[in-house]
């Protein structure tokens, strides 16, 4: 357990995409190699970008932002763990000289090549009405886990026969069942060659495998003991599945709620919570987008990371509306009220403003469209959540992240 009883918590404030890792990097560049980052809601369709100050980089998807300073990675029993993709990240890193040490819930819910293959089925099929997955079957898999009989969870990949023998039922039975519950029934059979491979299910076995003996299976107090600890959010508040724009949602609280019930079991007394937000408003993905713009809003944006794909499409620009961004933060911090014995002390964090150039910001506030100066900007921004801005972040590595503007 913390000695302090105190953690970091990093959370969206918009649709995603805000630059957490960034700031999950920088909390974690202060303790170092003695820190650990807990993921505690998302999945692998997580993108948190990271550059270190000797120019390496990567996309943080399962691990933990945190890993380029060697901070260590929970994956607690709100994350979705996928094999594949994790392995697929860890060899990544590897090349990078980077192996951390990775702690995984026996309770987190685990992906199959399924569900990746009926959310892709099903968004293509959608066409214009796609929801704006990632095609990576994160919510199929929470679905999948509410019945009994095809759930899967880290677990159970330690039995290699009985996991070979629920993936046969899942193939066989749940999968034609649940395109049929969504309506398209006439899917399966043109998709049937992929469900019925055996060397898919045999390459998923061998994966499991892999993904264990990379991981270490334990509960979140074996894992975080006495280090310092950084909670790192995925997606935003304006995509969790209670409060944001439905059916255009992720199925995952992305803001205080599965952070506060580890915070309970962990006997935590104080977080330290930053809402991140670029200077400007993105959405990746089908769904509402207040104020959209028909191209990025500054010709100085630059995203490497969030480049267009089959099911979410190009990277969409709004110019940021700060009363969205207050009532969004507001609701989410409200959640806390009820846990009386934990301090919640939450301030704001300002990212790509190097990206707006020497042009007078512009903001949604009330009814207008507001100009001003990047000091006015801050400060209307700190005003209008308010929060204290703890943070401004002009550039993709972390010595491009000053303290406020004073």
């Amino acid at each position: 357990m913390c000695p302090t009883k105190t953690a970091r918590v990093v959370i969206g404030a918009q649709f995603g995409d805000e630059g957490k890792g960034r700031l999950t990097d920088e909390y974690a560049a202060q303790t170092g190699g003695d820190g650990i980052v807990a993921r505690f809601n998302g999945g692998a369709q997580a993108g948190h970008t990271v550059v270190a100050p000797d120019g390496r980089r990567h996309v943080f998807s399962h691990i933990g932002s945190g890993a380029l300073v060697g901070a260590a990675t929970y994956l607690s029993r709100f994350f979705v763990a996928n094999p594949l993709l994790f392995l697929k990240e860890w060899e990544m890193l590897a090349t990078q000289g980077v192996t951390p040490a990775v702690y995984v819930d026996p309770a987190s819910p685990v992906t199959t090549p399924y569900d990746m293959m009926i959310n892709q089925i099903v968004e293509r099929e959608r066409g214009a009405g796609r929801h704006g997955s990632c095609g990576i079957g994160f919510g199929e898999t929470l679905e999948r886990n509410l019945d009994t009989r095809f759930a899967l969870t880290v677990a159970d990949l330690a039995d290699p026969s009985a996991l070979a023998d629920r993936l046969d039922l899942i193939r066989r039975q749940y999968a034609p069942a649940r395109l049929a519950r969504l309506g398209f029934a006439r899917a399966s059979e043109p998709n049937a060659a992929l469900f019925r491979s055996d060397a898919i299910l045999e390459h998923y076995l061998a994966d499991a495998g892999r993904f264990l003996n990379a991981t270490i299976t334990t509960d979140a107090r074996a894992a975080i003991r006495d280090r310092p600890l950084i909670f790192e959010g995925a997606q935003g508040l304006l995509l969790d599945q209670d409060r944001g724009f439905f059916p255009h949602v992720t199925r995952s609280n992305t803001g205080l709620r599965n952070m506060l019930a580890l915070a309970g079991e962990l006997g935590l007394e104080r977080l330290d919570v930053t809402y991140v937000s670029r200077a400007y408003l993105t959405r990746h993905g089908a769904g509402p987008l207040p104020h959209e713009l028909p191209e990025k809003p500054c010709p100085g944006i630059v995203d490497a990371t969030n480049v267009p794909n089959a099911y979410q499409g190009a990277l969409r620009f709004a110019w940021l509306d700060l009363d969205l961004l207050a009532h969004a933060i507001q609701a989410d911090l409200s959640d806390a009220a009820a846990y009386l014995a934990l301090t919640v002390d939450a301030s704001l964090a300002l990212t790509c403003l190097d990206q707006l150039g020497d042009e007078p910001v512009r903001y949604h506030q009330g009814s207008r469209v507001r100009r001003t100066s990047l000091e006015a900007f801050v400060a209307a921004a700190a005003e209008t959540t308010a929060l204290k801005p703890t943070l401004l972040s002009f550039g993709p590595a972390r010595e491009r992240m000053p303290h406020p503007l004073r």
